[in-house]
């Protein structure tokens, strides 16, 4: 299993954005660990949750800086995290309903949905940020 690496490909040039990605890249690097140890079903489970958990107080960090600076992609940036979110609670409803673990199709899904949204939306954003903050 491969980790995420953190690095500056991933970097938005916003430090307080880069720190919530930084943060959110060790949780998905933990979840995929456990998985591919075959942690325990309940470990996995805390892991997920603590992941969607931190993604969901990480969009809302960003939407308040997108809000104060007048970020014209707010609206779209925002369905996509509503989207994204709901996704990964798609996925762990799945894991909890069916009893089925998390299989590295889930990791490759969940790779996708964390850097897919960083080096798309968030990137414009910080582009934007970065010219008025």
């Amino acid at each position: 299993m491969k980790d995420l690496i953190w690095d500056n490909t991933l970097s938005i040039q916003i430090e307080e954005i880069d720190e919530d990605h930084r943060r959110l890249v060790d949780l998905f690097n933990i979840l995929s660990h456990a998985v591919a140890d075959d942690d325990s079903p309940e470990y996995i489970e805390a892991v997920i949750d603590e992941l969607i958990s931190c993604t969901a107080w990480h969009f809302k960090h960003e939407e308040r800086l997108m809000l104060k600076h007048g970020y014209a992609g707010f609206e779209e940036h925002k369905v996509e995290h509503q989207e994204l979110i709901e996704s990964a609670k798609e996925l762990q409803q799945k894991i909890l309903e069916e009893g089925t673990s998390v299989s590295s199709e889930d990791i490759k899904f969940l790779e996708h949905w964390l850097t897919g949204h960083i080096l798309g939306a968030d990137m414009d954003m910080g582009a934007y940020l970065g010219e008025v903050m």
